[in-house]
């Protein structure tokens, strides 16, 4: 039995790794584009990723090319303060259809449901329209208020009602026997037991709006108010693509990404096993 078990093992790890090398073998095609030349990359071996020769002139390129820095601000401070509101707004929104009993509760909530089933896409043109009447083509606030109130609001409010099911009422009986109020509730003791829900949310809205295009790049034609998405468009034209410089503004786009996955992924792992203790 334990031979055949570890003959299993063997076998099972042998498929998981091959399925991790396919997974992980585009990214690391990218990574090393990054350091190769034009002609390396067009007329090289695709299974040959070590770059001959190792050159750095594509991050140079793409950071003084255009204004590189701005749009990784400008995606930072988006991908900040919209998941910032989304999920405070999705965060009382969610204790309300969990925990409060109000007249119409169960249908908003299947109407909210039924958004989630809508292409994003539909509502792409009267966004636009209403938009442009606020005179907001081109500033920050078409980013930003579209976006909070977009179908990721949705999405957030599902999710942290499913949580805050899970969480016994006994701690709302409680809390009200000792005086404290509603908002006392979901401030002190609703969302410090979320935490693991709140750390999945941010990573995965952090991700949705940092790679968030077809909105920014209809409302925003202005360089230096960009994210990074939209301005990565520009290093591809349909005459002329310079690969080396778009694989390496990639590769700088991809890590703050992995640094935000990597912090949470930590409070979502300690918020875990602390959850319900307090």
């Amino acid at each position: 039995m334990r031979r055949m078990n570890r003959i299993k093992n063997f076998f099972l790890y042998l498929v998981l790794i091959a399925i991790a090398i396919v997974m992980l073998y585009p990214f690391v095609w990218s990574f090393t584009a990054s350091f190769k030349t034009t002609t390396q990359i067009y007329n090289g071996n695709p299974l040959d990723l070590w770059p001959n020769p190792f050159i750095l002139d594509n991050y140079i390129r793409a950071w003084t090319a255009l204004p590189f820095y701005r749009f990784i601000l400008n995606s930072l401070f988006l991908s900040i303060i919209v998941p910032f509101f989304s999920i405070l707004f999705a965060a009382m929104a969610s204790y309300s259809f969990a925990r409060l009993r109000f007249r119409g509760r169960d249908l908003v909530f299947v109407l909210l449901l039924a958004v989630m089933m809508m292409p994003g896409h539909i509502t792409l043109i009267p966004n636009y329209a209403i938009v442009r009447s606020l005179g907001w083509i081109n500033e920050y606030e078409a980013l930003i208020i579209p976006s909070i109130f977009s179908g990721q609001i949705v999405i957030n409010i599902f999710f942290l009602r499913q949580y805050l099911l899970a969480i016994p009422k006994e701690l709302d009986e409680a809390a009200i026997i000792d005086g404290c109020s509603r908002f006392g509730i979901w401030a002190r003791i609703m969302m410090p037991n979320s935490k693991p829900a709140l750390a999945t949310l941010a990573i995965l809205s952090f991700v949705t709006q940092w790679n968030a295009f077809l909105w920014p790049i209809v409302v925003i034609n202005d360089y230096w108010k960009m994210p990074i998405q939209v301005g990565l468009s520009y290093f591809k034209s349909s005459t002329n693509t310079d690969w080396g410089v778009l694989m390496a503004g990639a590769t700088i786009s991809i890590i703050p990404m992995v640094i935000v996955f990597l912090i949470f992924q930590k409070q979502f792992i300690k918020s875990l096993l602390t959850s319900g203790l307090k």
